[in-house]
Order: C-alpha cells, then sequence, then structure tokens
C-alpha cells in the first residue's frame, strides 16, 4: 500500500495519449472542414483555416517539446536588444 502512495505522478502518459490520438484526429476534422469549404468556393476562408492550424501546430509543437522558455528568452533579446 506505502509503495502506490510512493510512485511519482507524472502526465507523460497523458501527453503521449493526446499526441498519438487528439491531434491526429483534429487534424482529420480540419482537412474535412478545409475540404467542405474550398467546394463551396470559399477560399479565402480556407486560406485563413491553413493559417491558424500552422499558427496552432507550432504553438502546441513549443508546448509539448519543452522549448517554449528557450523560444520566448531567444525573442524577448530579440526586442530588448539584451
Amino acid at each position: 500500500m506505502h509503495a502506490l502512495a510512493a510512485a511519482a505522478v507524472t502526465t507523460n502518459s497523458l501527453q503521449d495519449w493526446i499526441k498519438s490520438n487528439v491531434i491526429p484526429l483534429l487534424i482529420l476534422i480540419i482537412a474535412v472542414t478545409l475540404f467542405s469549404l474550398s467546394r463551396k468556393g470559399n477560399n479565402a476562408k480556407s486560406i485563413q483555416v491553413v493559417v491558424g492550424v500552422i499558427i496552432a501546430l507550432a504553438v502546441l509543437g513549443l508546448a509539448t517539446a519543452g522549448t517554449a522558455s528557450a523560444v520566448g528568452a531567444s525573442i524577448w533579446s530579440t526586442v530588448t536588444g539584451l
């Protein structure tokens, strides 16, 4: 019983599950949405969605890779010149 209480709780398996299941499903839903928008002739809306998806995936990649603080520090040093 005490061995269970001493086990470390991490979110690594949850992160792996989200990466392997939720993200591909969302990309599939977005692809179907883009297909339907382009079939209706609404190409401007399709491009807006594509750009939004690319930005969202980049942010998600930074957040899950653990490099967000390094990228933030780099951007901050570019802005402030420090």
